[in-house]
């Protein structure tokens, strides 16, 4: 458990330590608005995912929030020993713990699913 917890609380600093935080906060409502409606969701590895029907701008901004979560996740690993992957999936399963109702998420190996 304790992996989880600090995979989550790294990609939380990593975010919050970006430089570019308007463009971060215009990505983020931008999904935020795309998972309100159905197009994309939290998957279990700990990435976004495209449900159905995204334009360009929400796949540009899954696809920066994404390469942002990579990075964490590999960072969190090398700190903590364990993979990238795992790293990835301890946030996942904590992403996909507060889907609200009514939101996708993907399990591992699964298909998309409404919470």
């Amino acid at each position: 458990m304790s992996n989880f917890k600090s995979a989550f609380a790294a990609l939380a600093l990593v975010l919050l330590a970006t430089p570019a935080l308007a463009d971060l906060a215009a990505d983020k409502a931008t999904v935020d608005a795309a998972k309100a409606a159905g197009t994309v969701g939290e998957q279990a590895d700990g990435y976004l995912g495209i449900v159905s029907g995204a334009d360009g701008t929400i796949t540009a901004a899954v696809n920066e929030i994404n390469s942002g979560r990579r990075q964490v996740y590999t960072q969190t690993a090398t700190k903590s020993g364990v993979t990238p992957d795992a790293a990835g999936q301890a946030t996942g399963a904590q992403l996909i713990a507060k889907v609200p109702a009514g939101q996708f998420f993907k399990p591992l190996g699964g298909a998309w699913t409404k919470k």
